[in-house]
């Protein structure tokens, strides 16, 4: 359950964030908000991935 709410936010607070630069005057605090929480998400879904240089035999 956990995993799903956070890729729910990962793409909802991307959206928001591309929502706000749309605008003509978009608020700075919400940018780098949305885009803190955007990174955080983004690392915490990349920390799921294993590496592709992650090998057991080791040569």
């Amino acid at each position: 359950m956990t995993k799903f709410l956070y890729v729910v936010l990962f793409f909802a607070f991307g959206l928001f964030a591309l929502y706000e630069q749309s605008q003509p005057e978009p608020n700075k605090f919400l940018m780098i908000g949305s885009l803190v929480i955007f990174m955080v998400g983004l690392y915490k879904i990349m920390n799921k991935i294993p590496s592709k240089n992650d090998s057991e035999d080791d040569e």
